[in-house]
């Protein structure tokens, strides 16, 4: 896991409602449809992209986050209040930011392959080939992350890189990635200031002076992964925690170190691999669809003797990926349950998707995630039925792949604080604490 080290795409906590009886488990719940909609149109208004970056860079100056004396923060801003882009309309704007998605989990998942396989990165070399190279107005997304730019932990000390070469006037530093990206530079340390928190003296830092590839948009790259160059590491932080406001909204939050989880969070193990350093795995063990447990075994979504497979939250992924049993039986349920919504075509990555164009709100099957320890995190409507275009087409925001590796990404997580308590080993959710 990585993050820009100025800016993250956040989000707007939109309402929602639950019905449930006494003693039964909830099986709807209603989502916004014109709020959701009315955003993509803003949008796409040059005149609220513009509020929107007055509004991001008076936050910025004036409003630093609060924290007690042990905590370190920063205010994170969506990219979308900052960076314009250059889409006619938000469904051209939503096939770029999934073709980006594609790319990146295909980076994490070569990644993955190859810590397990244990192949030397001292020995790759940099591919960068025609058709993996966009436009820079191509590659707007909904989190401005680290390895989501392809950028991978970009803070690393020069003995452990994947190709370096100290001399006596300095460090020089090679990093590639999985999708053809990579960076090139100088090893230097450097004083990391945290608004008016704190600052940490001596961290370690990649200055890259030829950045290619999915690299955009972003004044740095922060890594918060389980390596040992990572920042947490690096500052010996004992948990840290983000929140990602809704992609285009105007709002902000923080991503906090040391700070303590808000109380009543849904917890589960934070699990390590011992083959894969970087990531970040979470005990999942199924998914429930209107208050009804899946028939998933639990194996899906655990790491196997090879190393491969298991659960990992990632802020950089905009789409959860569930191995394709697993997403079927997501599907298929959610389909059944569903009759009553007015189904249509799929959309990219997106094969179950309906028409919400003459409604204003509309009632859904529930969707919840479920962790070892029996704790439940029940998801918005707006965290699994996102709008695609703005004339009301909503599609289901999960996505089967053939790897064994599952990915809880960013839409599902918008909303909620997720916390990492690398003492306790514990991740913890707590919607609505943005």
């Amino acid at each position: 896991m990585a993050f820009s080290l100025f800016f993250l795409f956040l989000s707007l906590l939109s309402l929602s409602t639950t019905t449930t009886t006494a003693g039964t488990p909830t099986t709807t719940a209603t989502l916004d449809v014109a709020t959701t909609v009315q955003k993509t149109l803003d949008l796409l208004n040059p005149n609220f992209l513009q509020q929107q970056s007055d509004k991001s860079q008076k936050t910025s100056s004036e409003s630093r986050p609060k924290t007690t004396s042990s905590s370190l923060s920063f205010t994170v801003h969506p990219r979308s209040s900052i960076h314009k882009h250059h889409h006619n309309d938000y469904e051209s704007l939503t096939r770029a930011r999934l073709a980006r998605d594609s790319h990146r989990v295909n980076s994490v998942i070569t990644n993955m392959d190859i810590s397990i396989s244990g192949t030397n990165r001292s020995e790759m070399k940099p591919v960068v080939e025609s058709n993996s190279m966009y436009k820079v107005e191509d590659l707007t997304t909904p989190v401005t992350s680290g390895i989501s730019q392809g950028s991978g932990e970009y803070f690393a000390r020069c003995q452990a890189l994947e190709t370096s070469a100290c001399r006596s006037t300095g460090c020089l530093y090679q990093v590639s990635y999985g999708d053809g990206s990579f960076t090139v530079g100088d090893f230097v340390t450097e004083t990391v200031s945290f608004g008016n928190s704190g600052s940490v003296p001596s961290v370690a830092i990649g200055c890259g002076h030829d950045n290619e590839g999915l690299f955009v948009g972003s004044a740095g790259l922060l890594a918060l992964g389980g390596g040992p160059l990572s920042l947490p590491s690096q500052i010996k932080a004992t948990s840290f925690s983000y929140c990602l406001v809704d992609r285009d909204s105007d709002k902000s939050s923080t991503l906090e170190f040391n700070s303590a989880p808000p109380a009543g969070s849904v917890t589960a193990p934070l699990l390590r691999n011992p083959k894969v350093k970087t990531y970040l795995y979470v005990g999942l063990t199924g998914i429930s669809v209107g208050g009804r447990p899946l028939s998933i075994p639990p194996s899906i979504f655990a790491v196997d003797d090879s190393g491969r497979g298991g659960a990992i939250v990632d802020s950089g992924t905009a789409v959860t990926r569930l191995q394709s049993q697993a997403y079927n039986s997501l599907r298929d349920a959610f389909t059944q349950q569903a009759r009553n919504l007015k189904p249509t075509d799929g959309f990219s990555l997106f094969d179950t998707c309906y028409d919400f164009s003459s409604l204003t709100r509309v009632a859904v099957p529930t969707v919840a995630f479920n962790f070892a320890g029996g704790k439940t995190l029940s998801l918005r409507p707006e965290n699994y039925l996102i709008p695609v275009d703005s004339n009301g087409k909503f599609c289901l925001a999960f996505a089967p792949t053939d790897s064994p590796l599952s990915i809880i990404g960013n839409v599902q997580q918008q909303g909620t604080r997720v916390g990492y308590d690398i003492s306790k080993s514990v991740v913890s959710f707590s919607p609505g604490n943005c």
